[in-house]
């Protein structure tokens, strides 16, 4: 015959334990989806091209409606100059593409109407994993001109 005997102390012990594993996961599963919605934008459940231009809107910018290109493309799993100073720009308005390497995107390319003091054509990427926006910028479509964050300037 085997006999155990448990004391209380270690009954709540273990309960502790599991309480504690359970709020850390917990609170690991929150923050690392709420990095850049902590900043009071949404940039999850984005479907729909309707979806796309009220992220937009979000930010202040309108556009023409529709989208004016759409591309399908893989992130590199190394990132060349160019792709390092693109990155940089992301990570400045808390987006990091290095943690999409060799994922395939989709990229919505919208034309702005409201880009103040520029004469120039204005367009918006998006750059989206499973309908989140995981990098998006503001440029123009002149080849000597601009690439900025979604924060207007």
């Amino acid at each position: 015959m085997f006999i155990c005997t448990v004391k209380a102390s270690t009954i709540r012990f273990a309960g502790l334990i599991v309480l504690a594993a359970a709020l850390l996961g917990g609170v690991l599963l929150y923050t690392g989806n709420a990095t850049v919605e902590a900043a009071g934008y949404q940039y999850g459940k984005i479907k729909t091209d309707a979806d796309r231009v009220a992220f937009l809107e979000q930010f202040g910018w309108k556009t023409t409606g529709a989208p004016v290109e759409q591309e399908t493309f893989t992130i590199p799993d190394t990132f060349d100059r160019v792709m390092l100073g693109y990155n940089e720009i992301q990570r400045a308005q808390g987006l990091d593409l290095s943690r999409y390497e060799n994922k395939k995107v989709t990229r919505y390319t919208f034309e702005i109407t409201n880009y103040p003091d520029y004469e120039g054509k204005v367009y918006a990427n998006l750059i989206m994993f499973r309908d989140k926006v995981i990098a998006a910028d503001i440029c123009s479509a002149d080849p000597s001109g601009f690439v900025q964050g979604l924060e207007k300037k």
